[in-house]
């Protein structure tokens, strides 16, 4: 579903988003393909030390509002009643010792190749909210997130790498997440929404693969891996 370049709120031209669904469709393709031994080792994994699927799915908002269902790998205990918290902290009790590895190497992400070769999602993109964090956002804000497809990695999502440890440092996660890590995503999404397109994408994915393998990203790439300052400790809500 390629509707993005209708919206006003992004301006690239239609052959823009064909290239990068292109890219998006031979990356899936590819990495489902070499990582599936992975992936049947880590589900075997999963199983053996606490039992329930596998996978993990859950609602975002996707492309003009449309909800799907975004794959991950279980990193948490089963529980009975399905509905979980939309923030997860690290000291969370329920997370596994499998899991925090897959958390912290963001392993458990990977399964979203699913999403982006079924359309749901892009390999390059804002990452997907949860339908109660998108009221955190503005009408325009809203407008601008909402014309794109989603992402597997983008700016926001290299810089935030470790946004955890940020959650873990107050006793209301969600306050923290919407008052103070959310407008500073905003505004390299906001970003990425001014730069969308091939080129730029090829780019933050090799940005991404660099930084997880090799813990740094080159400084060829041009793209930030820490925050020039800290997240401010005042209160700056999205809207």
């Amino acid at each position: 579903m390629l509707a993005c370049n209708s919206n006003p709120a992004v301006t690239a031209p239609p052959i823009t988003f064909k290239m990068k669904r292109a890219i998006d469709i031979a990356g899936s393709v590819l990495g489902l393909v070499l990582l599936s031994p992975l992936f049947i080792l880590i589900a075997i994994a999963i199983r053996m030390e606490t039992p329930g699927p596998a996978f993990f799915r859950q609602t975002r908002v996707g492309l003009n509002g449309r909800p799907f269902r975004i794959y991950k790998f279980r990193s948490m205990k089963a529980a009975k009643a399905p509905r979980c918290a939309p923030l997860t902290v690290r000291a969370d009790k329920r997370v596994t010792r499998l899991g925090a590895v897959l958390r912290r190497t963001k392993i458990d992400e990977l399964p979203q190749l699913i999403n982006v070769l079924a359309g749901d999602m892009s390999l390059v993109g804002p990452r997907p909210e949860v339908p109660e964090f998108m009221e955190f956002f503005s009408p325009a804000q809203r407008a601008i997130l909402l014309s794109m497809l989603p992402g597997m990695t983008d700016y926001a999502a290299i810089l935030f790498r470790n946004e955890g440890d940020l959650l873990d440092q107050d006793k209301d996660p969600v306050a923290v997440y919407r008052y103070k890590i959310l407008p500073i995503k905003f505004d390299y999404y906001e970003r990425y929404s001014r730069e969308i397109g091939a080129i730029n994408d090829l780019r933050i994915i090799l940005a991404t693969v660099f930084l997880l393998v090799a813990g740094h990203i080159p400084k060829m790439l041009g793209v930030a891996s820490e925050l020039q300052e800290p997240v401010p400790q005042e209160d700056r809500a999205v809207t």
